[in-house]
């Protein structure tokens, strides 16, 4: 006997307060996604990990998306006991989806979040992932787990629904309610409670799609598409250092243009644009369609670390330093400004780069949780307050604080070495100030 479920008054029990929404993974996105429902709704927020809901309860934002003040203040229901799922109807997974050492999707998080939630789930819920994946994930992988750990059956007992997470961490101004929100379900029915739980907290409204696929598809071609224009900007860079042309300086004439895209060169990491492409070749190869632009951009992106530590060594010989008998500074370990994320940071790669020409580099990043470069990467980080005398300081991470150091602040750092080398990825140094010190300098 299936269960007669009423989807259709969902929404206005969670305004009302008789239902309960949950959020399946309290990361830089769930957590935001939690925190801002919780203004609105009841929201139990969950994450298998204790020592991450401690944190939470006791009012500590590591992500430092929201802060300690607003987390402090929520109403979120924190909880790693995964049978409180039970008390919820409107269920959001927003686990990561990382690529494993081969580059081929990693879907345990959210096979295993699949599994957590489908032991849990009640008759007339809705289940949203907002997961990164490639088309046909959550239809074809996530619901049949869903349906057999609840003995539920999809389309009759439960719904299912698919909304990118689009959260820019460290972003500021382009928060979790400003960013339109693209929403889609597996009939028109789901789709239309979807977008009305997601306008609760989005100000800048969501656009529904008309399949839970082509949702999917948005997902990994924005981030391919900017993965792809970065890597044409870091060909470039490489082309014109041969040139001995400044790449940021053929930019900005660039931009002048009404339609410049604004892209720089960089390195190219996180949770997003390093890893979505080879989410969506892999399926692409799956039928038999090989990429031709977005797999080689990868290859470029992937290979900047690389070209980045070569350009280190080589001004180093040139100034005629040892490299190996000098002191390398490393500006930066995570994989963007202003956040704590080291996830796939491709500064890692360049700090491996420089350990095979026998060059140990001392790491300094004032966002970076040193517990977290450790046990990710089994680096250590050093105190800002406590570097001096390097030779070479490469700039990796355009942090506010190393942005404020200025040329004098930069200065600090060499201590009385002669020699100074800076090689500078962000371009967070001004130009004229640089060609006026002793640095000797380089950026990408």
């Amino acid at each position: 006997m299936k269960a007669n479920c009423d989807f259709g008054t969902l929404y206005e029990q969670l305004c009302s307060g008789e239902a309960c929404l949950s959020v399946i993974g309290l990361g830089y996105v769930g957590m935001p996604l939690a925190v801002e429902f919780a203004k609105h709704v009841r929201v139990i927020g969950f994450n298998h990990h204790e020592a991450r809901i401690r944190q939470y309860k006791c009012g500590i934002d590591p992500t430092k998306e929201v802060g300690d003040e607003a987390i402090r203040s929520t109403t979120v229901d924190f909880t790693s006991d995964e049978t409180r799922l039970r008390e919820a109807r409107f269920h959001i997974i927003a686990v990561p989806t990382p690529i494993n050492t081969d580059h081929t999707p990693d879907l345990f998080p959210v096979q295993n979040a699949s599994r957590i939630v489908g032991r849990n789930l009640t008759p007339g819920s809705v289940v949203v992932y907002e997961s990164t994946v490639y088309p046909g994930v959550t239809e074809d992988i996530c619901v049949p787990i869903l349906e057999a750990e609840s003995g539920l059956t999809c389309g009759v007992d439960f719904k299912i629904g698919y909304s990118p997470e689009r959260i820019n961490p460290g972003d500021k101004v382009h928060t979790l309610t400003k960013i339109r929100k693209i929403v889609s379900g597996m009939d028109e029915e789901t789709c239309r409670i979807i977008r009305q739980v997601y306008d609760i907290i989005i100000e800048a409204g969501t656009f529904p799609v008309s399949s839970i696929k082509t949702a999917e598809a948005v997902k990994v071609v924005e981030n391919s598409q900017r993965d792809i224009n970065i890597a044409f900007m870091n060909e470039l860079a490489m082309v014109f250092d041969r040139m001995n042309i400044d790449t940021n300086e053929v930019i900005d004439g660039m931009n002048t243009k009404w339609n410049a895209l604004g892209f720089k060169p960089g390195l190219v990491g996180g949770h997003c644009i390093g890893v979505d492409p080879y989410y969506f070749t892999y399926e692409a190869e799956k039928l038999g369609y090989h990429s031709q632009i977005i797999l080689n951009g990868r290859i470029v992106n992937d290979g900047m670390a690389a070209f980045v530590a070569q350009k280190t060594v080589e001004k180093m010989v040139q100034a005629g330093l040892a490299p190996k008998k000098s002191r390398v500074v490393m500006l930066g370990l995570t994989f963007k400004e202003n956040c704590p994320d080291v996830r796939n940071s491709r500064v890692a790669d360049i700090i491996n780069g420089l350990g095979k020409y026998g060059i140990e580099t001392v790491i300094a990043d004032p966002w970076a949780d040193p517990d977290a470069a450790k046990k990710v990467y089994g680096l250590t980080l050093t105190p800002m307050d406590e570097i001096c005398d390097a030779d070479c300081v490469v700039a990796a991470v355009a942090h506010k604080e190393f942005c404020e150091l200025g040329i004098k602040g930069l200065q600090r750092l060499y201590g009385g070495n002669a020699v100074k080398i800076l090689i500078d990825i962000k371009g967070m140094f001004d130009i004229n100030e640089l060609k006026k010190s002793d640095i000797i300098w380089w950026r990408l």
